[in-house]
């Protein structure tokens, strides 16, 4: 990355193109410029026969410096540094403030690109631009430009994760207005880069982060709340009440933070809650009929029935063995 600073002191971070993109759409250029000049070159040869070999050598000669000198010239100032082979591999001239080129950058360009490029078929134009650190040829140099490219590969974007649940609503009480837009976004980036940092640096910098944080709120940070759910819950809250601001008190909050439609958040993502015990759902028993009663004389006798509890269905004894047959047909319910 080249980082430039305009007159209006916005530093730009621009990347320079490397030589083989900058090869690759010259070459593009100079097949277009070609394949034009033959085709135009045998429309006029056809058309200017009748002439003499001095108007048809003139005329030759400003074809070729039409079509390879002056069209270049004219595209790149009419798109800003956009010819035909650079809109293909995603590359820019700019001037080196950051700000599109005009008619005398591109002229410049192109009235060296003759010598550098067409005369010496290319060699001087990748000396030059290995030697620069920023690519430049000796055109760039002389115009004040830079080619830059245009399209980067973009990576993943990493949204702010949601706070743990145990968490939401617990700031809802702290003063905000004294946090500066700063702070946000110092805050805002750490939460969505910090699976990207080495683990002790991040805590330390959201240690710091919420420290910082706790002095404008005038609040601290709670005792077991980690430094970067805490961090979390306070963005949220703050989130939470920009969407109430914008879009009432419905559900268009819970909507613009990302949780459910109960308004309850997310997952925990790269927090830990406490382990929060929670109940076993209470089984379901399918309805026995009452076991049949035997008459006086037989062998097997009733099975005792087993008072259930308020709320739970009763559920059949099976019959213990004889030997270990209790007297009362007490069993523990499960």
């Amino acid at each position: 990355m080249s980082e430039l600073v305009t007159g209006e002191a916005v530093a730009l971070e621009l990347r320079p193109a490397k030589l083989p993109s900058r090869a690759l759409a010259v070459l593009l250029d100079l097949v277009a410029a070609v394949t034009v000049y033959v085709v135009v070159t045998i429309v006029l040869v056809a058309a200017t026969a009748s002439l003499d070999q001095a108007a048809q050598t003139a005329i030759s000669l400003a074809v070729f410096l039409l079509l390879l000198v002056g069209v270049p010239i004219a595209v790149e100032t009419l798109s800003h540094g956009r010819s035909l082979g650079k809109m293909a591999c995603g590359l820019r001239v700019v001037r080196d403030d950051g700000g599109p080129i005009r008619f005398r950058h591109a002229l410049v360009r192109g009235l060296i690109g003759v010598i550098e490029i067409l005369m010496t078929m290319g060699v001087v134009a990748c000396i030059a631009s290995l030697v620069s650190s920023r690519g430049r040829r000796l055109g760039d140099v002389f115009a004040g430009t830079l080619v830059v490219r245009e399209r980067l590969p973009v990576g993943p974007v990493d949204s702010v994760p949601p706070p743990p649940p145990w968490l939401a609503g617990r700031f809802s009480g702290l003063d905000l207005s004294a946090v500066p837009d700063g702070l946000w976004l110092a805050v805002r980036q750490y939460l969505t880069r910090m699976r990207q940092l080495d683990p002790q640096v991040g805590h330390a910098m959201a240690e710091r982060l919420a420290a910082d944080l706790a002095d404008r709120t005038g609040a601290p940070v709670p005792q077991g709340v980690p430094a970067a759910a805490y961090l979390a819950a306070v963005v949220q809250e703050r989130q939470a009440r920009e969407a109430r601001r914008a879009f009432g008190h419905g559900a268009g909050g819970a909507a613009f933070m990302g949780g459910g439609p109960d308004g309850t958040s997310g997952p925990a993502g790269a927090y830990a809650p406490p382990p929060v015990p929670r109940a076993a759902p209470p089984t379901a028993y399918p309805s026995v009929p009452a076991a049949p009663s035997h008459p006086v004389g037989s062998s097997s006798p009733s099975v005792p029935s087993v008072p259930a509890a308020p709320g739970v269905p009763a559920t059949p004894v099976s019959p213990p063995p004889a030997a270990e047959r209790p007297s009362t047909g007490f069993v523990p319910p499960a």
